[in-house]
């Protein structure tokens, strides 16, 4: 089973637009055709199919927010996918393509803090919550790179 992550293409884009998550993960996950619009109306903006083999299976989009931070905004593995350890492998190709951003200090990610799951897998990842986005719906967790290069947090092993 390979996972890589690709740019999403003229070739590849309908195929990214017709992923989709279950019924119950809806209202937590924006449509990916939305975010394709999205990336290409805004700058710092930057969209990656996830796939298994040569089959799209999932989404990222993340946004360059200022010179030392960069949100994970989408994230999604389609519902036939789901379960199979593929999101673990494409979010640590999405965390090492990020970390080649010159002058990154910071990763940011966020969740429904009602979601047990999100907080215990993005913590695998070394993601620390910070506490509630602006808008109080929204846990933000982060990787303090700065902290982490200088051994101040130890960040768990991730296993592949």
């Amino acid at each position: 089973m390979e996972v890589s992550l690709r740019p999403v293409t003229k070739e590849n884009y309908e195929e990214v637009c017709e992923l989709d998550v279950t019924k119950e993960q809806q209202e937590y996950v924006a449509c990916n055709m939305y975010s394709l619009v999205e990336s290409m109306f805004n700058n710092g903006y930057e969209t990656r199919a996830i796939y298994l083999n040569e089959e799209a299976v999932g989404f990222f989009m993340w946004v360059q927010e200022s010179l030392e931070k960069i949100s994970i905004w989408r994230f999604m593995v389609d519902k036939k996918h789901q379960q199979q350890g593929i999101g673990r492998k494409a979010l640590n190709l999405a965390l090492d393509e990020i970390k080649q951003a010159p002058g990154l200090r910071e990763i940011e990610i966020c969740y429904d803090p009602a979601n047990p799951v999100a907080k215990e897998f993005y913590s695998s990842f070394g993601f620390v919550e910070v506490g509630m986005d602006e808008d109080d719906e929204d846990m933000l967790a982060i990787i303090d790179l700065i902290k982490h290069a200088r051994g101040d947090e130890m960040l768990p092993q991730v296993c592949q």
